[in-house]
């Protein structure tokens, strides 16, 4: 669905001359967030543009904090509320279904209560001042995935580790909780256990996901920020919860209140709480859940057909940033504590769960950049029927954000693995996918002043002022635009360059996100559907369509449903650009990063389907570059100021009166042209950028750009991988690489010998010369040897080899089995 830019009185306003709407204009807001139409806006462009209703803040609400983990429990504050003087009752209401009450402080504010939620992402909520007669006043809550919200906001299992490991040593004691007292406001606090099941039958309508009170630990306790606690048994009809945690709230609540002010800690395994028959013998019981699942696994739907592939290496693991995101569990840039993954420095997961049973893979890679397998080590990486960051619809198992992860993965692996020394079943049903069937995503990229580097390699440079289509593709209605204005000289004068100031994305009917490029300071702006986003509580957020990452302040990373992804940064005193693409996108693109064929000679393709030739002028790669220019009724782009309304919106989007810097115009004397020369490397974007801008700066920017671009290029080169080779029944390998090249060696165990060949090498077809050889029963020709050696004399060793020689000659060589 495509957003509406400004409405047509807006455009009547900014075209016939006079005064500009001014805050104040009359009209209400209540009811009416999001809308532009009336006699004034409640649109989020409304602010820069002065044309905002008086009341706006009243009921398009702004609040403090606007985050916090989707278990609940957080208090959030209304900003800006003109409270009324009186109310008959507070009500909160999150998604038109969930309601928790509200209150007002000492200062007449508005507080909420955020409630718990088996979802994340932006949840629409709105408030009623009247016990819930009406709800005029709306805004939105981001609920975050558990363990992506800061770990001040949640209560912390000292020694969870302790109880965790259960059945090794020390594992028993106390367990104890801290947490800070200043977010829970009260004298004396209750410690609540929860637990989480899913129950129904998987994969039909009547499975259900289920947060349930099951009992208090203490009540009326003093609110220390510290209690401990020795671990007992729970009553039986509690045992049956596997997954919980543990939520300390006001002790004046009643027991098992639903939605109050409340700290939670992580979800985790409730080993502590289990009966005497774990205790007793934790390895047994661990073993009959391991059998249980087990059975109940073989039962259910095959989801690892339809996970994608891993990469082969972890530098393309790294780069392939659109369908694959760092595991928290195991990040080269955190140190690679990868405590399930022992030999791994980093893993990775699918940023999309698979589309029909909500599953997810993971890649896990060792120092030397390739693949650790399950087939080879216990530490390799395993997929998960139920992906740890959910998919939408969320609140539908298995695809409730972490809850089902924890359910139908990591449990199974502690009755398995951590308790039980039954780990081969559980790699078996979760074993490491290869990458034989991986393609590496198509790269494009836009940077500098600006230039281009089509998914099909072709290199040229536009520098046009306006509004233009980067990408479009039919196989989903992606569209990617950029924004180019031109740059500065050193003293302020106009440039004869342009530069990227603003990227819009939307894929089919996705959020909106602009990433733009402000002035003063210089840095990044996020948009959301035209209204500014802020980073300061979470840098991760799962959006419509999309999951949005801002690792640091001058890079934003979009990831898209269809496993494009856009990686936007700051690069010099413009934006840079990069988009990957999967191959499925092959033929269905258009726009100024080409057509992806593999054929750069029709990179240069109008919109009416006329190809300008590779070689074309400069002017005419310039003709080529406007014929591309957004059009009002298309364009994705936010005008929340009066310069972008005159500039961009109603003016032609691509300004007709720049006239860019063209190669054939450089003339530089001698001495100016060592110096680019010294800069620049033979760099024809940094030497262009250098003279059109005049500064050294820009051009040196440019230059790392593109060589950022050749090596994410060289990271997502395709490489030949032959799939695992199995060792020999009785017998062992040696090598874990499988990639073109690699060596895998063969030995058998003592007391067998090895028929076929001692190694195989990996064909640059994707073959292995050799299949795994046979370790048959008999000694070794080693132990034989040596018994000649010992036991024989050398004239009858000779005399031996001679007999075999003749043999040999009349083709009677059975004994010795058969030849490599």
């Amino acid at each position: 669905m495509k957003l509406a830019l400004l409405p047509w009185i807006l455009m009547l306003l900014v075209t016939i001359p006079g005064p500009r709407p001014t805050a104040g204009a009359r009209g209400s807001c209540s009811l009416r967030c999001g809308e532009q139409h009336g006699a004034c806006s409640c649109h989020p462009t409304c602010s820069g543009l002065g044309t905002c209703c008086e009341d706006i803040l009243n009921y398009c609400l702004e609040i403090s904090p606007s985050s916090g983990s989707m278990m609940g429990g957080k208090d959030f504050v209304v900003q800006h509320l003109e409270w009324p003087g009186s109310t008959d009752g507070v009500i909160c209401r999150f998604k038109d279904s969930v309601q928790t009450l509200g209150y007002v402080d000492s200062l007449n504010r508005v507080h909420c209560i955020s409630p718990l939620l088996y979802e994340s992402g932006h949840i629409p909520f709105t408030i009623s001042l009247d016990n819930g007669r009406s709800f005029p006043r709306a805004g939105t809550w981001l609920a975050a995935h558990p363990y992506k919200v800061s770990e001040s906001e949640k209560s912390q299992l000292v020694n969870e580790t302790r109880w965790q490991y259960y059945g090794t040593s020390d594992t028993s004691g106390n367990l104890s909780l801290t947490w800070n007292t200043s977010l829970l406001p009260t004298p004396t606090v209750a410690i609540e256990l929860w637990g989480y099941e899913e129950t129904g039958k998987p994969y039909s309508e009547n499975w259900t996901a289920k947060w349930s009170y099951l009992y208090s630990l203490t009540r009326n306790t003093p609110n220390t920020g510290f209690f401990t606690f020795i671990p007992k048994p729970a009553s039986p009809e509690h045992q049956r919860w596997r997954v919980g945690a543990l939520r300390i709230s006001n002790s004046r609540n009643y027991e098992g209140q639903q939605d109050v002010l409340a700290l939670w800690t992580n979800d985790h395994a409730l080993a502590w709480h289990l009966g005497d028959d774990f205790r007793a013998d934790s390895v047994a019981w661990a073993r009959e859940q391991c059998l249980a699942w087990e059975a109940l696994e073989d039962q259910l739907p095959d989801f690892l057909k339809e996970l994608p592939d891993c990469p082969c290496t972890l530098a393309q693991a790294r780069a392939d940033s659109g369908r694959f995101f760092t595991d928290y569990g195991c990040d080269i840039e955190q140190g690679s504590v990868c405590t399930y993954h022992p030999g791994a420095v980093h893993c990775v997961r699918s940023v999309q769960a698979s589309p029909r049973y909500g599953s997810g893979q993971q890649c896990c890679y060792t120092a030397a950049g390739t693949q650790l397998l399950t087939s080879d080590s216990t530490s390799g990486s395993t997929p998960d029927r139920g992906h740890d960051w959910g998919a939408p619809p969320y609140r539908t198992p298995p695809r409730v954000p972490g809850m089902s992860h924890w359910l139908y993965d990591v449990m199974s692996f502690y009755y398995c693995c951590l308790w039980a020394p039954e780990c081969s079943r559980y790699m078996k049903r979760r074993p490491s996918s290869d990458c034989r069937s991986y393609r590496p995503p198509r790269l494009a990229s836009a940077f500098g002043d600006p230039h281009f580097v089509t998914f099909d390699g072709t290199s040229f440079s536009f520098s046009g002022s306006g509004e233009y289509v980067l990408l479009e593709t039919t196989l989903t209605d992606l569209r990617v635009q950029g924004r180019a204005r031109p740059g500065r000289m050193p003293n302020g004068t106009q440039a004869r360059g342009t530069g990227l100031m603003a990227v819009a994305v939307q894929e089919d009917n996705s959020d909106v996100v602009e990433v733009r490029l402000t002035d003063r300071p210089q840095a990044l702006q996020v948009l959301l559907n035209q209204k500014a986003l802020s980073f300061t509580e979470q840098n991760w957020m799962d959006l419509k369509g999309m999951f949005l990452s801002v690792t640091s302040e001058d890079k934003v990373s979009i990831m898209l449903s269809s496993g494009a992804g856009l990686e936007v940064g700051i690069q010099g005193p413009f934006l840079s650009v990069t988009i990957l693409l999967p191959e499925k996108f092959l033929t269905h693109t258009r726009g100024l990063l080409g057509t992806l064929n593999d054929n750069p000679k029709d990179d240069f393709t109008l919109r009416n389907g006329q190809i300008l030739p590779p070689n074309a002028s400069a002017q005419q790669v310039f003709q080529f570059g406007a014929d591309w220019v957004v059009s009002n009724t298309s364009s994705l782009f936010t005008y929340d100021s009066w310069f972008l309304v005159y500039k961009f919106l109603n003016q032609p989007k691509h300004d007709p009166n720049f006239k860019p810097l063209f190669p054939e115009e450089i003339a530089l004397s001698p001495s100016q042209a060592d110096e680019v020369n010294r800069l620049c490397e033979g760099d024809r974007f940094c030497i262009l950028d250098v003279i059109s801008t005049g500064n050294l700066s820009v051009g040196n920017a440019t230059r790392a750009a593109h060589q950022l671009h050749r090596h994410h290029l060289n990271s997502l080169q395709a490489v030949v991988s032959c799939g695992w080779l199995p060792p020999p029944s009785n017998g062992h390998k040696e090598g874990v690489k499988y990639l073109v090249d690699s060596v895998v060696s063969f030995s058998c165990n003592s007391g067998y010998n090895l028929v076929g060949s001692e190694t195989s090498i990996c064909r640059a077809d994707g073959t292995w010369s050799m299949p795994t050889p046979e370790c048959q029963p008999g000694r070794s020709y080693a132990v034989l040897l040596g018994i000649i050696f010992g036991g024989l004399g050398i004239v009858a060793l000779i005399s031996i080899i001679y007999v075999l020689l003749h043999r040999r000659r009349k083709g009677n060589m059975t004994m010795w089995g058969s030849q490599p």
